[in-house]
């Protein structure tokens, strides 16, 4: 049949339209094959039903193209995701998955596929354009398969350290991928070098726009392929180790959004330009110690909105260009080096979020920040900011909920509005210099205030406790350190009335009682009263609060306790030391894991059920009361937690108990590191017998002070095994022995004391090569050791030699963590011999040195290579027989400040350069040896008293009686020729012409000054600017008031003026 040609142009549309409708209907619909294979991967799966939100639904009655997770396309599934679905099961080659040949996205991320290989079967899955496998449970090594997938356009395998890339490593995983734009494998072990991984990206990976190697085990330094990939939006490589700079070519990176390398060893300066790219919008380089810069002029249409540097080594002033970044809305520049005043500017950032400035040297005033409405953080801590803060109007701050300005030096009133906050939580005002009263905080009460420190703040004055009523959400409060009376009364308020405390710190101010408010305080956490002039007894209720983990009621007057310990059961910190309680040592708590009841009255034995029941205790002491008899074996029973063991300063007698450097024994690493013995402080008792030759293999003492007892017998060679020993002090016993060359082998020595024992023979240890890295402190004094003074032995002292600079400013104490909230800090404490004077040191600085070798029998001359100990401040070499001249090279020490070499027999002059470079030196003994010559009289010398040179017959000089040769203008009598030849009027022309020189000079000076006018200006000017540069506050101050004076001038003549005009 013909159609008509007409007729066929008018049927074609309504066909074509027909199929138009007819073929995205079939293509949807899922081929049954495919749908078989579907729920053939869902049996094989284990999945918890309760928590999925995909595999639970796929029902074989409805269309698998409808199912959630699923994407078709034609007829075909294209796109599967299984993220975050609650499978806990192992995925393996025979998987259903690996038929699904049509998928291009697969997405498998937040499971848990029971630490099983990635299957190698992934490369069956060609068209496979997005793979997500991060997080999903998989570990070992990435197949090569997966490099077959050369379609690849985003390849995520972020994970926590469980897969990992050495064969194939980073080079042929990424050598076929040439379409790959996003790379995440943050978390993969990759462990190559930048001349390694840097060409492997860069020749393989010409469109990369994201690249993810945080903590892949990467070092620098930066190759300079990288510059090839100029498509880089998004760097994420954090937690590595690249030990290297920047390269500036990031600055040409023009579509850079973000660039995050926090933790990453980076060094040397950033590249200020990539502050200036218009795309930048986020910066982290935090936790970069050694990464340097500034910043530029920001650009008016930068992008950033968050910048975050903490940490790092940034340095210079805020440019006031940073108000151009309207888009901040996080700034975190914390433990940086910027200095000067934050920008007015700062007012414009109406997007800020968290602003954080903390721990800088920002100084002036804190700009009005009232324009960010919706800031949520303020963190301006540790900085050297002044001024008041009552001018910001905190009132439109109604999002904020935290607030910290602590460690300045604010002053005036505190703005009660803080109080009224909506939002406030945690509010820092801590360490300034505020005034007021806390009183008056109670008329603006926040519903909403958790956290209130106000420590270090008020100075002396009187506060009623009950303001603090209204805050009825507050927990913690730190009103410590303020020397305020707190008075409070119940009469007008119940004990309920108060909030329910978790942190209640008022240590140092002046309670006298324990309030009663605290009874009714169930949910007290830690409470501390330290410091609070608190008399009388230590009430029963305190021990019934059951959350009670941290007690401090030390430094008081308590006299009693009126319950035992007996059957306390908080598990946590007991502190009374300091106080005069007395009588008998009572039952210990048994769940305590740090307990000092040092410094009071107790006088008992030590009962032998001491540790019976403690069975978490991790510090115990009960050092400087007046405990007897001996040390009870049953202390041992506390091995596995005991870390410090303090009983010093009493009248303990009897032998050491073998058992307890057993204690010092590492076992197996615990949840809170080893808990073995890592303090024995046993000093200044009445022990006697030997010392235990018992250490273990694998010792963990780190403190072990004996001194001040009576013990004998010879040094224990088992020490030498405590490798990780830092403080070492036996001295004042009775110990015979060699010098035990062994300990050497303890690298970590800090504190060496062999005084007063009876160790002799030499000391030079020629047998070794170790040193002693880190020994700071060695005394040897009163001993009987001889022989030389050697170059060998000056060589092993190590930390003698380093460079005051170079030294770090710490205190040396020992750190141990009891448990997982609570870091205990133990200092040790030390009595040396300087200046002439017995010192008693509680805290040890790194950088204080000692070398006393006092009262021995060394002999010969003093060694010029004592010249190297640089940072020595305490040498000590009296009462030996030390001959020859002092060296020069002494004068080298320029950090000595007290040297004593009495009582030798030394001879020649003092030198010179000993005055000229000990500048630093405020005490001096030489007296009693065979020096002669004249005392310089130069510098500190010229200080010393006759005490420091007595003894010695040839000296002369101040401060001695004897004049030396020659020194000042002697008279002698006149023969009579000569008198009668000079008889007549005579000149004196060496005095005279001494008067004509003075004259004659002091015209040239002057004459110019009195009748050259240019001359004169030009004198003033120069001498103007030496002043300046020698007293420049003072200057400043002169200036100011010369200034305010010309004002006030002025005033005065337009007054004057305007009263003639009237």
């Amino acid at each position: 049949m013909r159609i008509p040609f007409l007729s066929w142009v008018f049927f074609m549309p309504i066909c074509l339209l027909s199929i138009s409708f007819y073929v995205p209907m079939v293509c949807g619909k899922c081929p049954t094959n495919q749908k078989a294979l579907l729920l053939q991967l869902k049996n094989s799966l284990i999945f918890d039903s309760a928590s999925s939100t995909k595999l639970v639904h796929w029902n074989k009655s409805i269309d698998c193209c409808s199912w959630e997770g699923v994407t078709c396309n034609k007829g075909c599934v294209i796109g599967l995701d299984l993220s975050n679905d609650s499978i806990s099961c192992s995925l393996d080659n025979s998987s259903s998955l690996f038929k699904l040949r049509y998928l291009q996205n697969l997405n498998l991320a937040s499971n848990d596929f029971n630490s099983s290989e990635i299957p190698s079967e992934f490369n069956k899955l060609s068209n496979l354009v997005y793979l997500n496998l991060s997080h999903a449970g998989f570990q070992g090594q990435i197949p090569s398969t997966i490099s077959h997938l050369k379609r690849l356009v985003s390849l995520d395998l972020r994970n926590w350290y469980s897969l990992k890339l050495e064969n194939p490593n980073l080079n042929m995983l990424v050598q076929n991928l040439s379409k790959l734009a996003e790379l995440y494998l943050s978390g993969v072990d990759i462990s190559m070098k930048g001349y390694e991984w840097g060409p492997a990206l860069s020749f393989s990976l010409p469109n990369l726009r994201v690249l993810s190697l945080s903590r892949c085990n990467l070092s620098g330094p930066f190759d300079s392929s990288l510059v090839n990939l100029k498509s880089l939006s998004i760097i994420r490589m954090s937690n590595n180790n690249l030990s290297s700079p920047i390269p500036d070519f990031f600055a040409d990176f023009r579509n850079l959004t973000t660039l995050i390398f926090s933790s990453s060893s980076l060094n040397g300066k950033f590249p200020e330009r990539i502050f200036q790219i218009p795309t930048l919008q986020m910066v982290d380089l935090s936790n970069n110690f050694e990464l340097e810069g500034f910043f530029p002029d920001f650009p008016s249409n930068g992008s950033l909105q968050t910048l975050v540097l903490s940490s790092t080594k940034l340095s210079r002033s805020l440019p006031y260009s940073i108000g151009n970044l309207k888009l901040l809305s996080e700034v975190d520049l914390y433990s940086c080096n910027f200095s000067g005043e934050i920008p007015k500017s700062m007012e414009n950032l109406t997007q800020l979020l968290h602003l954080d400035l903390s721990g800088n040297r920002f100084n002036g005033s804190i700009p009005s920040l009232s324009m960010s409405k919706n800031l949520k953080t303020i963190d301006l801590s540790s900085n050297d900011l002044t001024g008041q803060i009552a001018s910001t109007r905190w009132v439109d701050l109604l999002n904020l909920e935290t607030l910290d300005l602590s460690s300045n030096s604010l002053e005036g009133s505190i703005p009660v509005s803080l109080f009224s906050l909506p939002s406030l939580q945690e509010l820092h005002l801590q360490n300034n210099r505020f005034s007021g009263q806390l009183d008056e905080f109670s008329t603006a009460p926040s519903y909403l205030l958790s956290h209130l420190d106000l420590s270090q703040q008020f100075g002396r004055a009187n506060s009623h406790f009950s303001a603090v009523q209204k805050l009825k959400d507050l927990t913690f409060l730190d009103l410590s350190y303020n020397d305020l009376s707190i008075e409070y009364s119940g009469i007008n308020c119940s004990l309920s009335s108060f909030p329910q405390f978790s942190n209640l710190l008022l240590a140092s101010n002046r309670l006298k009682r324990i309030p009663d408010f605290l009874r009714n305080q169930s949910a007290l956490n830690d409470l501390d009263l330290s410091n609070t002039q608190i008399h009388g007894q230590i009430p029963r209720w305190i021990w019934e609060f059951t959350n009670l983990a941290f007690l401090n009621l030390s430094n008081n007057y308590m006299v009693t306790l009126e319950r035992p310990f007996l059957n306390v059961s908080f598990r946590g910190v007991v502190d009374l030391s300091s106080n005069k309680l007395q009588g008998q040592l009572p039952s210990l708590p048994c769940s305590a894991e740090y307990l000092d009841l040092s410094r009071n009255n107790f006088h008992s034995s030590i009962p032998t059920s001491i540790i019976t029941s403690m069975v978490h205790i991790g510090f115990l002491s009960l050092s400087s009361n007046r405990l007897y008899g001996s040390i009870p074996e049953s202390i041992c029973n506390a091995t596995g937690t005991l870390r410090v063991l303090d009983l010093s300063n009493n009248f303990l007698s009897g032998m050491v108990p073998h058992c307890l450097f057993e204690m010092s024994e590492t076992g197996e690493p615990e949840l809170f590191g080893n808990q073995s013995l890592g303090v024995l402080n046993l000093r200044k008792n009445n022990l006697s017998g030997k010392i235990p030759d018992t250490f273990q293999g694998n010792c963990g003492l780190r403190t072990l002070d004996l001194g001040e007892n009576h013990l004998e017998g010879k040094f224990p060679k088992s020490l030498a095994k405590c490798r990780e020993l830092e403080f070492l002090d036996i001295g004042n016993n009775n110990i015979e022995d060699d010098f035990p060359c062994y300990l050497r082998n303890i690298s970590k020595l800090r504190v060496l004391v062999f005084k007063a024992n009876k160790f002799h023979g030499p000391i030079d240890c020629l047998e070794s090569n170790a040193t002693w890295p880190m020994l700071q402190i060695i005394n040897l004094a009163s001993n009987n050791f001889s022989g030389k003074l050697t170059e060998k032995f000056i060589g092993i002292l190590k930390a003698l030699m380093a460079d005051k600079e170079e030294a770090k400013l710490e205190l040396i104490h020992r750190n141990f963590q009891l448990a997982e909230w609570y870091d205990l800090n133990y200092q040790d404490k030390l009595t040396i011999i300087a200046k002439g004077l017995s010192l008693n040191l509680t805290k040890i600085l790194t950088i204080f040195t000692v070398l006393d070798l006092s009262c021995n029998n060394f002999d010969g001359p003093l060694p010029k290579e004592i010249e190297k100990f640089k940072s020595l401040y305490i040498l000590n070499l009296s009462h030996n027989g030390f001959t020859g001249n002092i060296p020069q090279s002494l004068g080298k020490l320029s950090n000595l400040e007290s040297l004593d070499l009495s009582s030798n027999k030394l001879t020649g002059v003092i030198p010179v350069q000993l005055a000229d470079g000990l500048i630093f030196l405020s005490f001096l003994n030489l007296s009693f040896n065979q020096l002669s010559g004249k005392i310089p009289q130069i510098k500190q010398f010229a200080t010393f008293q006759i005490s420091s040179y007595m003894g010695n017959i040839g000296l002369c000089g101040f401060p001695l009686e004897e004049q030396c040769i020659g020194e000042g203008p002697r008279l002698s009598t006149p023969t009579s020729k000569e008198s009668d030849s000079n008889s007549g009027i005579g000149i004196d022309w060496n005095f005279l012409s001494v008067e004509f020189g003075f004259v004659f000079g002091l015209g040239i000076a002057i004459g110019p000054l009195m009748f050259w006018k240019r001359w004169r200006m030009c004198y003033y000017k120069h001498a103007d600017e030496i002043f300046f540069k020698i007293f420049p506050r003072l200057y400043i101050t002169i200036e100011n008031r010369q200034r305010q004076a010309r004002m006030n001038h002025r005033r005065r003549a337009h007054r004057n003026q305007g009263r003639r005009h009237e």
